[in-house]
């Protein structure tokens, strides 16, 4: 059984009809060894994955070397696939938060729901914590997540 069923919980909350479509998702007290075990989930889920600085494509590397990059630095993205269809987009802004977004466009009807919560809970799992969604721009409450405590994603 699903976490959260689109018609009855979610289909409003992930409408991209009003112009925001990128949602926040921050997972708050992080370490560089939270951000590495971020990076081997990945690797050993199997999910395509691009991680690049500015225009360039490189090998994925260890979480230390790309946190300790210079200050005025390009900031690098990864981009994970955890399906054909759906991308998240994680930004390394900083050691002290695990910080990605997701299209709202890629994310309609239930099996793209599914992928969504999946794809949450198991880096809430590996990490121990939660991660929560927060509407573009708004990091007050988020509208949906994983609870590590529920151990399941929930609308909030």
């Amino acid at each position: 059984m699903p976490d959260l069923t689109w018609d009855d919980h979610v289909a409003w909350l992930l409408d991209p009809s009003d112009g925001a479509c990128l949602p926040d998702v921050y997972v708050a007290g992080t370490t560089v060894a939270d951000w590495q075990a971020l990076l081997d989930l990945v690797v050993e889920q199997g999910w395509a994955f691009e991680y690049s600085e500015g225009d360039a494509v490189l090998p994925l590397p260890r979480a230390a070397t790309v946190l300790s990059r210079p200050a005025d630095a390009e900031c690098p993205n990864l981009r994970v696939w955890p399906d054909p269809e759906v991308c998240a987009i994680f930004r390394f802004l900083g050691a002290q938060e695990i910080d990605f977004d997701v299209d709202l466009r890629e994310l309609q009807g239930q099996e793209r729901l599914d992928i969504l919560c999946g794809f949450l809970a198991v880096i809430g799992r590996r990490l121990g914590k939660s991660v929560p969604m927060y509407f573009e721009g708004d990091t007050q409450e988020p509208f949906l997540g994983y609870d590590v405590g529920a151990d399941r994603v929930l609308v909030r």
